[in-house]
């Protein structure tokens, strides 16, 4: 490696520079990109490149003393070089953890729960590579330990790192990018059938006298559902439904059951369902990713949807698709 600096010298410049400072200022301001824009404004993201500015302009200004003779530092001025150098390796061992930290926290804000996971993975990673590097580069500078190895192992590591992050990222932004056009389709261009939606009515007799599908509350669950498409709320809930509908959690689940014959949960999957058959059946989404169409219809997870997929179609998604063709 040292002879590459030879002949071209100013490789020099570029290894001095930290460019460790960058790692940690990328993750925040990626995270920063993921969340609400309420809480992304909160923060002045031109910040986190100050300590990388710092560390770069103090870096090249020693090496064009050390290496490339343009001037001579005076020795007046090199007890300030070395203070300016402590104000360095505490910006080293203080911005590089506390960002990486914050980010973390700021992962709450995430919406998606997918999203969310893979995000905090790629933190831990990343986040255990630089402390490697902070942590060797500090026994070196104290200890005066050959570190050349173990740097040789983070960087092979880093490698990894950066080819698993471009591969998993580029499948993740067009994951992103689906989920903005299947959030079109749900709530502009999509018309479920509510026929499809009623399920065998196996409900007891003392029900199905009392309640039925003309049942005030029931129609507006369903214009709830199919007009301001609420089965897209991951999160909602009986309680949810209730609050909207003035009655109570309880009541809720004895309209869907007595009217659908099944229970809240599963009435609700099954819009959800029937979103995802209906972005499948259409030639425009045909590309799209089928986890996106069911975490964006409110789905959870993928076990979640495609045990709910296959519970009403007998089919998984893939097999359903593959049978649109």
């Amino acid at each position: 490696m040292e002879g590459a600096y030879t002949p071209y010298p100013f490789l020099r410049f570029i290894d001095d520079v930290e460019w460790a400072f960058l790692v940690p200022a990328f993750l925040f301001l990626f995270v920063i990109n993921r969340i609400d824009d309420a809480v992304k404004s909160k923060h002045k993201s031109y910040l986190c490149y100050i300590p990388f500015a710092y560390s770069a302009v103090l870096n090249i200004a020693c090496d064009m003393d050390r290496l490339a003779g343009v001037y001579k530092i005076p020795e007046s001025a090199i007890k300030l070089i070395e203070i300016l150098g402590l104000v360095h390796l505490f910006l080293a061992i203080t911005f590089i953890p506390f960002l990486l930290i914050y980010s973390y926290f700021l992962v709450k804000h995430l919406k998606q729960a997918e999203e969310k996971k893979w995000i905090i993975a790629l933190l831990t990673i990343v986040s255990s590579l630089v402390f490697a590097w902070l942590i060797t580069a500090l026994a070196g500078l104290f200890l005066q330990y050959d570190i050349s190895d173990t740097m040789s192992g983070v960087a092979l590591f880093a490698t990894f790192v950066m080819h698993w992050t471009a591969y998993i990222g580029i499948y993740k932004y067009k994951l992103a990018k689906n989920r903005e056009a299947v959030y079109n389709f749900l709530n502009t261009d999509l018309a479920i059938s509510s026929t499809s939606l009623i399920i065998e009515n196996n409900a007891p007799e003392e029900f199905k006298e009392s309640i039925t599908e003309d049942n005030l509350y029931f129609q507006k669950l369903q214009l709830l559902c199919k007009e301001h498409h609420i089965y897209t709320d991951s999160t909602l809930n009986r309680e949810k439904v209730a609050e909207k509908l003035g009655i109570s959690a309880g009541y809720v689940s004895q309209i869907v059951n007595a009217v659908t014959g099944d229970n809240f949960a599963n009435y609700i999957n099954h819009y959800r369902v029937e979103a995802v058959k209906e972005m499948i059946s259409n030639s425009q989404y045909e590309n799209y990713n089928l986890l996106t169409m069911g975490l964006e219809s409110g789905f959870t997870s993928k076990t979640t949807f495609y045990k709910a997929f296959k519970k009403v179609t007998g089919q998984t998604p893939n097999e359903y698709k593959n049978t649109c063709k």
